[in-house]
């Protein structure tokens, strides 16, 4: 497994729509183990592939918080929303490609999500409270879309420029 450099925003990258997985490789396979390392390395919650600059349909995700319990890894192959509640969540949102920025996003409180596992199945679950956001949030990834996407302009502007900043600061090593 091999930690990958996430990218930070603004990188064009990140405002692609990635393209449907057609099969499970090793190279997948390999791709989702280092999505999963770099993700509890961060540490994050969940990962989308265009973070680490692969254009593929695949997200990674994690939302287990309490040590006591055992982690609950999971990897989403081309996923998509087959359900979603009326009920709305306000969630303080983060991003791994936005460090130390957050906002609070209003999405639904409940979906029931399809996709295809590393097994080659067809898989589908309904998720609630932070997982419902996470993998709302990482949906949005594989779409071009940003958590910052959703807040005021004026917010979205300000945070941008504090990542170009942080970008230069980081470049200048």
């Amino acid at each position: 497994m091999t930690l990958r450099p996430i990218l930070i925003h603004p990188d064009p990258r990140l405002k692609k729509v990635c393209d449907p997985v057609t099969e499970i490789t090793d190279a997948l396979r390999r791709q989702a183990d280092d999505m999963l390392e770099t993700m509890y390395d961060a540490p994050g919650v969940g990962l989308a592939a265009p973070q680490i600059g692969v254009m593929n349909r695949m997200f990674v995700m994690d939302c287990v918080k309490d040590e006591n319990e055992a982690p609950n890894p999971m990897v989403m192959i081309n996923p998509t929303i087959t359900w979603e509640s009326d009920e709305l969540n306000v969630y303080e949102e983060g991003c791994l490609s936005i460090p130390e920025q957050y906002g609070e996003v209003e999405r639904p409180a409940e979906v029931e999500m399809q996709w295809l596992g590393l097994d080659g199945e067809t898989h589908s679950q309904k998720f609630d409270g932070l997982w419902a956001t996470c993998a709302q949030h990482e949906l949005d990834h594989l779409r071009g879309k940003l958590f910052i996407d959703y807040l005021k302009p004026l917010r979205r502007q300000m945070i941008t420029r504090k990542m170009q900043k942080l970008k230069r600061e980081l470049a200048r090593g």
